[in-house]
């Protein structure tokens, strides 16, 4: 296991300070804010341990209310909405200085035999053929070293691999507002951190990282990597279909269907390497371009 991901676990390892109220720190982003991914997984996690081992979260709905600030730590608090028979839900309010920044509701699920059909895999290339993120990073001229470092170190702990230029690569002419990422854990994940939820939680982290570059791409943006863009996440939601590795090779396929009136929706969905369709993601966030770009 690498040190950049063995410090992601321990971001993710919250620490109990009453009944359902948990705490967890934070770390610098590339933007001057906590980022996302890193709430919405603290915040399972603090969901996660009120509830029974054996039943997986199956989705979550999340709100980024304020923006975080990674200098403080943020508390979550867990309402203990229903534990029915099958079904577990669980609500999760982050809060930092006196004011929520995050809202999740999440449910969970025993396991149980049923109906079973699926969208088809669509074709992607081998991840052992692509460049890693950081190869990428490094490789353009237009990118300033100092937002570069913060790219590479913010996705350390992450092995993630663009089938195609990513947005901040190739920009000034609109593209199909479609893009693929393979992505799994940089080490393998074994012992007593080896569990089902930790799996669920990192896919959790990794979602916000790209899902709105198809948003990008539809209108030649570099986005936040070379400032043509400024903008956050609004909502996420996600559904768990099939089991799955964080740490084996997942594909994100991801599109955007629309973007209106500052606001741009992203919309995936992640696959095993062996073609089973593992999760389905769905987000809306602002994107807005800077007054001086018209």
């Amino acid at each position: 296991m690498s040190q950049a991901l063995q410090d992601l676990l321990d971001l993710l390892d919250l620490e109990q300070i009453e009944e359902n109220i948990f705490r967890g720190r934070s770390r610098s982003a590339v933007v001057p804010r906590v980022f996302g991914g890193q709430v919405a997984a603290q915040a399972l996690v603090a969901a996660g341990r009120t509830v029974p081992e054996d039943r997986p979260a199956h989705s979550l709905h999340a709100y980024f209310l304020r923006p975080g600030d990674p200098g403080a730590p943020i508390v979550y608090t867990v309402d203990r909405i229903r534990d029915g028979r099958s079904f577990t839900t669980r609500r999760v309010v982050a809060v930092q200085h006196g004011k929520p920044i995050f809202h999740l509701s999440a449910s969970f699920q025993t396991y149980e035999d049923g109906l079973d059909h699926q969208e088809p895999m669509p074709a992607a290339p081998d991840p052992a053929t692509l460049p890693t993120g950081e190869e990428r990073l490094r490789g353009y001229d237009h990118i300033d070293p100092a937002v570069v470092e913060k790219f590479a170190e913010a996705r350390a702990a992450v092995d993630l691999r663009y089938v195609e230029e990513p947005p901040y690569g190739k920009f000034g002419e609109p593209r199909e507002p479609h893009s693929q990422v393979w992505f799994r854990t940089n080490g393998k994940l074994g012992g007593a951190v080896d569990e089902p939820l930790l799996h669920i939680v990192l896919a959790t982290y990794v979602s916000d990282m790209t899902l709105l570059d198809s948003v990008l791409l539809a209108h030649g943006r570099g986005g936040w990597a070379v400032g043509d863009v400024v903008g956050a996440s609004l909502d996420h939601a996600m559904w768990f279909h099939r089991p799955f590795r964080a740490d084996e090779w997942l594909l994100y396929d991801q599109e955007s269907p629309s973007a209106y009136g500052g606001r741009g929706l992203g919309q995936a969905r992640i696959y095993t390497q062996d073609g089973r369709l593992a999760i389905s993601v769905i987000q809306e966030g602002v994107v807005r371009v800077p007054r001086d770009q018209g």
